[in-house]
């Protein structure tokens, strides 16, 4: 079994520079040009349907998918992918934001924070529908940290079927991992200021860098890590070169190196 990366240098619609230098193995650059759709959701199908099927043929040759992504709404092809592979898994979204919310309940109308109601049915379906997703249980997914939630999206986590743990160490050693495949959704927002600070949404507060690897070295244990999202520090804030060498240690800790 191998490792086999997909970098997508995009954010929503827009191409971004800096990040073909990222030196992984296996690496794959995905650079499908976008649609002439009416809005974001729809332009941003052709690389999103790519990504749903590099993570498909990933899996089905017996290797792990990791995609590096620019934002969140990029989960949603890879559990397609998954999914067509015939990986029905449970989902560890690991995120300084709730991204559940709907264009009923966000005040700011951002897509960005959107597409983990959209996994599970919620809201806006364009991007769930054109790669071919298939509804995620909410029963399936574990919220940790998402400590900054607007406040209507707040109430929409609380009365969700989803397991919301509001520290990250509760992982280590408090909360059961879920017995079947694993995919683990890591925004770096998630990580300190202080430790990243080469993010768009920087929040105050979050896990240390051992308390991440200790939960990462949990989940690797376990023995059921099917694939990992990563929604990438911008390479064009301070710090973002090493920004983007703690979070490469830390998915390689996840993942047993590559």
């Amino acid at each position: 079994m191998a490792i086999k990366h997909l970098l997508t240098p995009m954010y929503l619609d827009q191409w971004r520079d800096g990040y073909d230098s990222i030196d992984l193995p296996d690496l794959t650059i995905n650079r499908v040009p976008l649609a002439a759709g009416p809005d974001v959701q729809h332009r941003v199908l052709p690389p999103y349907q790519y990504l749903a099927q590099f993570v498909a043929d990933t899996v089905e040759d017996g290797d792990v998918p990791i995609t590096w992504n620019g934002d969140c709404c990029m989960a949603i092809p890879m559990l397609a992918g998954l999914q067509q592979a015939g990986i029905a898994p449970a989902l560890i979204w690991i995120d300084a934001h709730g991204d559940f919310n709907t264009w009923q309940t966000s005040a700011s109308g951002f897509l960005g924070g959107m597409p983990l109601a959209m996994m599970v049915g919620r809201g806006e379906q364009t991007i769930v529908k054109g790669v071919g997703q298939s509804l995620l249980a909410e029963q399936d997914v574990i919220l940790t940290d998402a400590r900054d939630l607007d406040p209507e999206e707040g109430e929409q986590v609380a009365a969700s079927g989803m397991t919301h743990l509001h520290r990250l160490t509760q992982l280590i050693n408090e909360h059961p991992l879920p017995d079947k495949p694993i995919w683990v959704h890591f925004d770096v927002d998630v990580m300190r200021v202080e430790d990243c600070a080469a993010t768009n949404y920087p929040t105050p507060g979050g896990p240390t860098i051992p308390e991440i690897e200790r939960v990462f070295s949990r989940i690797r244990n376990s023995n059921h890590l099917c694939g990992v999202s990563v929604s990438m520090w911008d390479v064009e804030l301070p710090g973002a070169n090493r920004c983007g060498e703690r979070i490469m240690d830390l998915v390689a800790v996840l993942t047993g190196g590559w």
